[in-house]
């Protein structure tokens, strides 16, 4: 029960991070100036802090989609079955979130 709300909190968190990026694209078109203000606030600590937040928040909501697309096909039904998805869910969003931000922001 606690990670369908968790499903559902980090969809409504995907319409927010969207709207960053939306912001970040427009001001792409706007300019430099616009572009260099916007890359300053999401550089910072607090701007990093919600962008990584942004990255698990899409990970784990495609991760539980593909959950309830295995519980689809009756697959994983058994309580301890459903349980060690939820798990599964959560850990590997964490480890593909970590993955991705090694990958793309930290290796520079």
């Amino acid at each position: 029960m606690a990670m369908s709300i968790v499903h559902r909190a980090t969809g409504i968190a995907n319409y927010a991070g969207t709207a960053l990026l939306v912001l970040w694209l427009v001001a792409a078109a706007w300019g430099e100036g616009p572009l260099d203000s916007i890359n300053a606030l999401y550089g910072s600590w607090f701007g990093q802090l919600v962008l990584f937040g942004y990255t698990w928040s899409l990970t784990h909501h495609m991760l539980g989609g593909i959950r309830h697309y295995v519980w689809d096909f009756i697959l994983g039904m058994e309580a301890g079955q459903r349980e060690m998805l939820s798990w599964a869910n959560l850990a590997a969003s964490t480890a593909l979130t970590l993955a991705i931000w090694t990958l793309f922001v930290w290796i520079k």
